[in-house]
């Protein structure tokens, strides 16, 4: 296991933050973030991929691939799509035990959760929560929900 692919994926998210200090530029990237959303297939829009603690109607999927957890996302808000967007791009093709060792600590260094209000901060945390859940999961050898 290397945190490195972990780390270096944490260190371009936060090159696309680069030279952002105020909280509505920061917004602003999340937004433009969010707007690339892909969407996930309509047969995964169910209360078992829900994510609870969001404001929003999140849906997280993960899939378990060669050792390694792919995630995809999609909300209702953009700002909650741009969020689970900053974690996917982060520990999305990691292995399990990477994405259960290897915290967000670049969303604090950014000052993400600072800048949103506490039901998005809330939500940020939950979708990190539900991937960490996914990954031990499948770390345990279980591949079902």
């Amino acid at each position: 296991m290397s945190f490195e692919s972990c780390l270096q994926k944490q260190k371009a998210v936060k090159e696309l933050f680069s030279g952002l200090v105020s909280v509505e530029s920061k917004y602003d990237k999340i937004i433009e973030i969010g707007r690339t959303q892909c969407h996930i297939k309509p047969e995964c829009k169910t209360e078992q991929y829900m994510v609870r603690g969001c404001q929003s109607r999140m849906y997280l999927v993960s899939h378990y691939v060669n050792g390694k957890v792919y995630f995809e996302s999609e909300s209702d808000a953009i700002i909650s799509a741009g969020l689970s967007i900053l974690l996917i791009r982060v520990y999305s093709g990691e292995e399990p035990e990477t994405i259960l060792k290897c915290p967000p600590s670049y969303l604090e260094e950014l000052g993400i959760p600072q800048t949103l209000t506490p039901g998005r901060a809330n939500g940020l945390a939950s979708i990190y929560l539900r991937m960490k859940q996914d990954a031990l999961r499948y770390y345990m050898g279980s591949t079902s929900l």
